[in-house]
């Protein structure tokens, strides 16, 4: 397919996706599948001096501090920015949790036309929903992914992402077998721009237990979770959900 795939991962101030900024991209440029030597994208890595300071519980998992940053280039308007736009303008973004990722980046002024997001992917694959979690580093050992990474980096993160995409893509190629990529990939980005029915907890006193059965069971702690989530606005797959089963 001629539109390449743009794996990315940012670290930011804090989660809050009103408020917060980047302060530092990693992104690498391939095909869908490595091919030649010429489909193996550089990783491209930067910091930036955020409009807000760094949040020190950012600090604490990031490990990137004010001092880091304090002299790097503002992101909205550098060089790297406009060439990003470019980049994300032309192909498709790859991310995990990349309603997250996208916020940022609209916050700093882009707009983000095609995406695939590996945490929808991952519950949308996972029909009866065994998987415990779906952050990208347990889908990491659950999937038997084999990388060397550094942790809590944009970098690492963005290894980690790749190889749990290609995870996904030959899950994918497994179920739909007689589908060209092209028909796979733009499934894989309607399957991202809509919530995911949720079916089991994977958190809280109701862990392992299935959403439609508490309903019955406890409605009330239904109706706070959905209230909690929306004032969040973090998590449409549950909020998606609870409206789902509320209604």
């Amino acid at each position: 397919m001629k539109k390449k795939l743009i794996f990315l991962d940012t670290e930011t101030t804090g989660n809050d996706l009103v408020k917060d900024r980047l302060c530092q991209v990693a992104y690498k440029k391939r095909s869908v599948f490595f091919k030649t030597k010429k489909d193996e994208g550089k990783m491209i890595v930067q910091n930036f001096k955020p409009t807000i300071p760094v949040s020190v519980k950012a600090m604490s998992i990031t490990h990137i501090t004010n001092k880091m940053v304090e002299k790097e280039k503002v992101f909205q308007g550098s060089a790297f920015a406009k060439t990003l736009e470019k980049v994300l303008s032309e192909n498709i973004l790859v991310a995990h949790n990349a309603k997250f990722d996208i916020a940022m980046l609209e916050n700093e002024g882009f707009k983000i036309s095609d995406f695939i997001c590996t945490l929808r992917l991952a519950r949308y694959l996972d029909s009866e929903q065994e998987i415990p979690e779906y952050n990208l580093q347990f889908l990491r050992y659950y999937y038997e992914v084999e990388v060397e990474v550094d942790p809590h980096s944009a970098d690492g993160d963005v290894i980690v992402l790749e190889a749990v995409f290609d995870h996904l893509m030959k899950t994918a190629q497994e179920k739909a077998s007689k589908a060209t990529e092209e028909k796979i990939v733009q499934r894989m980005i309607d399957i991202s721009n809509n919530p995911v029915l949720i079916k089991k907890f994977a958190f809280g006193k109701y862990i392992g237990e299935k959403v439609e059965d508490i309903v019955q069971k406890d409605r009330q702690y239904l109706n706070w979770l959905k209230k909690t989530k929306e004032a969040e606005g973090t998590d449409e797959d549950w909020i998606y959900t609870l409206k789902y089963y509320l209604k």
